[in-house]
């Protein structure tokens, strides 16, 4: 990141300067509440294709043209989250995954600036002045009931003062109201402590920002650790802070941000929300849940309002690339041999992980198995292979399933473990099984090699001396 503060901006240009393909513009007007955003991604998803996005005439929700150009599918390529920590794209699987677990270790402390040095405070609303429709809200799949932001809530614990971000779902219910819901984590918690004691609990949602932010949003640090130092860290500098509109120097919001929302979650007060298309590629239920009244809104002059495109890679990565680095950090205390871990795309990157090990004692595959399964909470099911065999490629991990293990004697099941309320696969709301595949190689007795071509014979002979490409036919032939 060349730019001493964090900038939306100085990354586009750097991605579109790096990697012209990774971005793509959408110069004629767009509804994105009637799903013309995702269809245009779908469409390029089907293609194969996962560059960023930015939509330069979405139309708000009072169907006019917006102010605000809105990009979506940052994060859908993991170049560009190693990008985003500054990082070559060259280092985006496993390197990226070590990278973010250290730098998630450390901690820095935030930088409080005034709202003059603040580009978030270049246009303040409070009270009867904000209207949400002034925004390209993107309503994502079709039983998606209303437009949805789906970026980070901050919340600020009652005891401790440390701050919370997560990315929660927030449902457009007026100008200024929302519908909020929350899994029992971290933010569930504070609003509980808040409601226990029958207040209002304070949220701030950061609806744009450069991605280092929510990527750093996004680690698993234990509850009462400061996210904003976290974050800090992550994104590799201090973040730079400002007092809200709303409660000033007692909750401080992100100085260089995009557009930040402020409001309350009213305790004791429940509305209908949902369903919604969500990260499994299924559609969470629709129940009672929490709802936030706006109190302000500020953003910069010139603000880009910022989406994910829910249930897909831009969803999926930067969810899963966190989780990796913690599994791994956890993992490399007890069993030193893992080289890999990694949360592929087929399984949503939550559901299943992969993690590779240089074996040198039989059952350290099955110990690191059970790291990661108490580790993050949503995995259901981990596959462990040999250091032979890349993590990051799907083929090659079911390679070593169809030949190196022995159903009865590799898989593990794990019954009555805590689940996820998303997962569609559920029986019980909160209770599900769990699987380990051990497909590692044994140590204490033989087993085939794998069919290798020498490594020598293939630098005598590089291909691109070799090989010579068929040209194209004429036209007319």
């Amino acid at each position: 990141m060349d730019s001493l503060t964090l900038d939306l901006r100085e990354f586009i240009k750097a991605v579109e300067a790096g990697q012209p393909d990774a971005l793509v513009h959408v110069d004629k007007p767009v509804d994105p509440a009637a799903f013309e955003v995702t269809a245009v991604l779908q469409q390029l998803e089907d293609a194969g294709r996962f560059p960023m996005a930015i939509f330069h005439q979405p139309l708000n929700l009072r169907g006019e043209v917006s102010r605000f150009p809105l990009i979506t599918n940052v994060f859908a390529d993991r170049a560009r989250c190693a990008q985003a920590l500054g990082l070559p794209v060259t280092e985006a699987k496993f390197p990226l995954s070590i990278e973010y677990g250290r730098r998630e270790q450390d901690r820095i402390a935030p930088t409080v600036v005034t709202p003059g040095e603040s580009p978030v405070k270049d246009v303040v609303k409070v009270g009867d002045q904000v209207d949400l429709r002034e925004f390209p809200i993107v309503r994502h799949h079709h039983m998606d009931p209303a437009p949805y932001i789906d970026m980070t809530p901050i919340m600020r614990d009652p005891d401790s003062g440390a701050y919370n971000a997560a990315y929660l779902r927030t449902m457009y219910k007026g100008p200024r109201k929302l519908g909020l819901h929350m899994s029992p984590r971290h933010s569930w918690q504070i609003t509980r402590k808040h409601e226990d004691r029958g207040l209002p609990t304070p949220v701030v949602i950061v609806v744009s920002h450069h991605p280092a932010f929510f990527l750093g949003t996004l680690n698993v640090a234990p509850f009462g650790d400061d996210d904003y130092e976290v974050i800090g860290s992550v994104a590799g500098r201090s973040l730079r802070l400002v007092p809200s509109e709303t409660w000033g120097e007692d909750f401080m919001v992100p100085a260089d941000a995009e557009i930040v929302i402020e409001g309350v979650i009213p305790p004791g007060v429940r509305e209908v929300e949902g369903p919604f298309g969500e990260f499994p590629g299924t559609y969470g239920p629709q129940r009672l849940r929490w709802v936030v009244d706006v109190t302000a809104v500020t953003h910069r002059r010139d603000a880009i309002y910022q989406d994910v495109f829910v249930g897909h890679p831009d969803d999926w990565i930067q969810g899963g690339l966190p989780k990796e680095a913690r599994i791994y950090n956890r993992i490399k205390g007890v069993v030193p041999s893992v080289q890999a871990v990694h949360l592929p795309v087929s399984g949503v990157c939550r559901l299943h992980c992969n993690i590779a090990i240089d074996k040198k004692v039989d059952g350290e595959s099955k110990q690191a198995a059970m790291i990661a399964l108490g580790e993050v909470d949503m995995i259901k099911h981990v596959f462990v292979v040999d250091a032979d065999v890349d993590p990051f490629d799907d083929r090659q991990v079911l390679w070593a399933i169809a030949t190196r293990v022995q159903a009865d004697q590799a898989i593990d099941m794990i019954k009555n473990a805590k689940g996820n309320t998303l997962d569609p696969s559920q029986t019980d709301p909160i209770m599900t099984t769990k699987m380990i595949v051990d497909a590692t190689k044994p140590v204490r007795r033989p087993f085939s090699e794998r069919i290798l071509v020498p490594d020598d014979a293939k630098a005598r002979v590089p291909m691109a001396d070799y090989v010579r490409e068929s040209a194209p036919a004429a036209a007319g032939e």
